[in-house]
């Protein structure tokens, strides 16, 4: 199962590592990325939609909307 945070990205399975972290920095609100405190969270948010890619290319998924 893929995460749906990761689904709504929208990304092909060919996309590269840096234009599935230019689409995450993309889903976060600007205040989101604006705010200090949140900086780890953001790193973890970003990790996780880097793994969830990784997977999806291993496995061969295909996206569903």
């Amino acid at each position: 199962m893929t995460d749906p945070a990761y689904q709504r990205l929208c990304l092909p399975e060919t996309a590269s590592p840096y234009a599935v972290l230019r689409a995450a920095v993309r889903a976060l609100h600007p205040d989101t990325r604006a705010v200090r405190g949140f900086r780890a969270a953001r790193k973890r948010f970003y990790r996780q939609m880097l793994c969830a890619h990784a997977a999806r290319q291993t496995a061969g998924d295909t996206p569903t909307d």
